[in-house]
């Protein structure tokens, strides 16, 4: 069950770092909401996902998931530049975390 809070949490940090992103310096409302909804929301499931799961392996894991959703939101809706180098960096982050999945005790 800690993989799946872990999941989650990594997800909900994705939209609390999108949220961020559209609520221009927390100037804007709605975003501004979403932001610290997501941000509460995220370390909660991050503090349940650590009660099976070393702190380690689960902020890793975390960040890493979170940062590739940032980052296709980017190239999707935003028409950032996604080039070989940019592909190549965001396979070895899924690299990492795959392998920290097979190698964790949990």
């Amino acid at each position: 069950m800690s993989w799946y809070y872990l999941l989650l949490a990594a997800v909900v940090e994705a939209v609390y770092g999108i949220a961020v992103f559209h609520s221009k310096g927390f100037t804007l409302a709605k975003p501004t909401a979403l932001a610290i909804c997501a941000a509460a929301t995220t370390t909660y499931l991050l503090a349940l996902a650590m009660r099976g799961i070393p702190a380690g392996v689960s902020f890793l894991v975390w960040s890493g998931i979170a940062s590739l959703g940032v980052v296709t939101y980017g190239v999707i809706a935003l028409d950032e530049p996604l080039g070989l180098a940019r592909l190549a960096m965001m396979a070895l982050i899924i690299i990492g975390v795959g392998g920290l999945k097979l190698l964790s005790p949990a």
